[in-house]
């Protein structure tokens, strides 16, 4: 068996046997939903509806004119109790719709289910992907239509499917594998057909043995479409590491997998178009992982888009201690929350909540010139070098040095023996060089 992997990267601690075997199951239906109209990159949404109105579960709420957008559909049925600005994971406020919840759960959709694949044509699947507000559910959350919309002068020659799921503690994607292979399949054709490409990959790390019997079994007689078992390393599942250890292929600097004749998609971005596509429904709910170890009750958890964190956190048992840190995702790219009733999003893959004794000993110092970041760095870049440049507002020279090929991975944070959180700074420093190309633009 080949094992395949990338270069540089980092070994965390795992710590995915909190929800590795816990099945996928519905959380409670939840009173009251706040949806956010700004649930991927691209352009805000506009309301659809307005307070007082009563919506079906299913219904399309917002949406925009703009191509770079995802429109978002209500998760319950019931009175649109307010539109406001609300705090979103990410750590910026967003106009969203407020819908208190009645009890008949009435669904409608505009999407029209389609059992034959081969009846629809590439335009036909981006028209239901769009509608049905698909995003990057791995957690960029960028319009999935928009990534299978190929330029004409870009030739595609394989569809990549991200199961890697490297992230410490998550287990949603390898729960998906095992218990909707066949879904997942269905998807990843669809992807196949949209772009038009013959020949898929799934990749998979080695530490999700059920998923990858699971994929290998419904792929057997796929002759064009192949699992690939990866290396348990992360960040391997970048969609540059990826396109590098299953291919062989370097992404350049500042450059996508599109560039080097690749698209990737995540495996619950594939259910979900199977889901619009098979059976009529937008992306108005997904799963996620409720784990670490100050979390009463680990397991995974469907939730409707719009449901609180704090109410998913009491349906996993509450928690257990004192908490020392909650965590949108995972411990390496997720964002440490200040208040719990905030929504969750169409990427909200995690909630992690650590102990108080877990995140009590992470004082930083002083930087002892070990280099073990660049070691680690994935996309060979010089973290300490950046976060100077950051620190100063040195903005030629973070643009010079690369900044914006970060992928925020984490993994420079993870190893550095002073404990300095250098990914935020470069965090910082893209979103410093992101500023003046908005103010030259």
């Amino acid at each position: 068996m080949s094992i395949l992997s990338f270069k540089q990267g980092v070994h965390p601690d795992y710590n995915k046997e909190l929800t590795a075997d816990k099945p996928l199951k519905k959380a409670k239906r939840p009173e009251q939903v706040v949806i956010p109209l700004q649930q991927h990159i691209g352009a805000p949404l506009e309301p659809l509806v307005k307070k007082g109105d009563h919506v079906e579960m299913g219904q399309k709420i917002g949406d925009s004119e703009s191509f770079v957008s995802a429109p978002v559909h209500a998760s319950v049925s019931g009175k649109v109790k307010d539109i406001k600005k609300v705090m979103t994971p990410g750590g910026s406020k967003a106009q969203a719709i407020v819908i208190a919840a009645d009890a008949e759960d009435n669904f409608v959709s505009d999407l029209q289910s389609h059992a034959d694949l081969e009846q629809l044509s590439g335009d036909e699947i981006r028209n239901i992907v769009r509608n049905a507000g698909i995003v990057g559910m791995g957690g960029a959350m960028f319009p999935t239509h928009v990534k299978l919309s190929i330029p004409k002068e870009k030739n595609v020659e394989y569809v990549i499917l991200n199961g890697a799921e490297c992230e410490p503690y998550l287990t949603i994607d390898n729960r998906i594998m095992i218990e909707r292979p066949e879904d997942v399949l269905f998807g990843l054709k669809a992807i196949m057909k949209a772009v038009g490409v013959e020949k898929g990959f799934i990749g998979i790390e080695v530490n999700k043995p059920e998923a990858i019997a699971a994929m290998e079994k419904v792929t057997s007689n796929e002759g064009n479409i192949e699992v690939k078992i990866l290396e348990t390393k992360y960040p391997q599942g970048g969609e540059k590491m990826l396109v590098e250890a299953i291919l062989g292929r370097e992404v350049p600097a500042g450059g996508l997998p599109l560039d080097v004749g690749v698209v990737v998609n995540n495996t619950s971005t594939s259910v979900a178009i199977a889901d619009a596509i098979q059976k009529g429904i937008p992306l108005i709910e997904r799963a996620v992982s409720i784990t670490g170890h100050g979390i009463a009750e680990p397991q995974n958890l469907i939730f409707r888009v719009g449901t609180l964190v704090n109410e998913l956190i009491e349906q996993a048992g509450g928690f257990a201690g004192k908490p020392g840190k909650v965590i949108l995702g995972g411990p390496m790219m997720g964002f440490a929350q200040k208040q719990l009733d905030i929504p969750m999003v169409k990427g909200s893959s995690g909630i992690l909540v650590l102990t108080k004794e877990e995140v009590d000993d992470y004082e930083p110092s002083p930087c002892i010139k070990c280099a073990r970041c660049v070691d680690a760095c994935p996309v060979f870049l010089m973290p300490t070098q950046l976060m100077n440049y950051s620190k100063n507002e040195m903005l030629d020279e973070l643009e010079d040095y690369q900044i914006m090929s970060c992928i925020e991975c984490g993994s420079c944070s993870y190893v550095c023996p002073a404990k300095i959180p250098l990914v935020h700074h470069l965090r910082m420093g893209k979103a410093q060089v992101q500023a003046r190309q908005r103010e030259e633009r």
